[in-house]
């Protein structure tokens, strides 16, 4: 059976009127499907600036108290726990000197653009006291910069110029030892 077309025009305007709204509704985010992780992270997350680290998963990403995992932006570590994966060189050491950057337990988030990733963990510059653990990752020689990804040019610059300064002095992944 065919559609019933609305021959009134006040109808046919009202039904526009009610389409128009809810897609408004939906792009707004106020019904319809939650973005991405919304369901599963911690209602904290975004509220406060300081939590408690569970565990270092690998060399940058961490499991806080309140469940939500955390990807440091803007940097790649070598894998470590990638399953079906042997540990990649220098992973094991950006793991260690992730631990050792969070030892106290609590860090301060700061959040770009982009707040939640594909695999709904939590996009953040990760601090303790006022060192940017993304930064000294890429100081050490133990990550790669992603300036494919969307996040401020500011940081963009200050990436590069960290991991410029670690490849020079070759230090981990840029130096002999692969």
């Amino acid at each position: 059976m065919p559609p019933r077309r609305l021959s009134n025009p006040s109808l046919r305007r009202w039904w526009w009127l009610v389409v128009l709204l809810i897609a408004g509704l939906v792009r707004l985010g106020l019904i319809g499907d939650r973005p991405p992780g919304s369901e599963t992270l911690a209602p904290d997350v975004f509220e406060s600036e300081t939590h408690q680290v569970q565990r270092v998963v690998d060399g940058d990403t961490l499991l806080l108290a309140n469940k939500a995992r955390v990807r440091l932006i803007g940097i790649d570590t070598p894998e470590t726990v990638k399953p079906d994966t042997p540990p990649e060189p220098w992973g094991a050491e950006a793991s260690a000197f992730t631990k050792q950057f969070v030892r106290g337990g609590t860090v301060r988030l700061e959040f770009d653009r982009e707040r939640v990733d594909q695999y709904d963990r939590v996009l953040a510059y990760v601090y303790v006291d006022d060192q940017m653990l993304n930064e000294e990752l890429l100081r050490a020689g133990l990550a790669r910069m992603e300036p494919q990804y969307r996040y401020a040019p500011s940081m963009k610059r200050r990436f590069r110029a960290a991991e410029d300064e670690a490849r020079a002095q070759h230090l981990g992944i840029w130096s002999d030892r692969n």
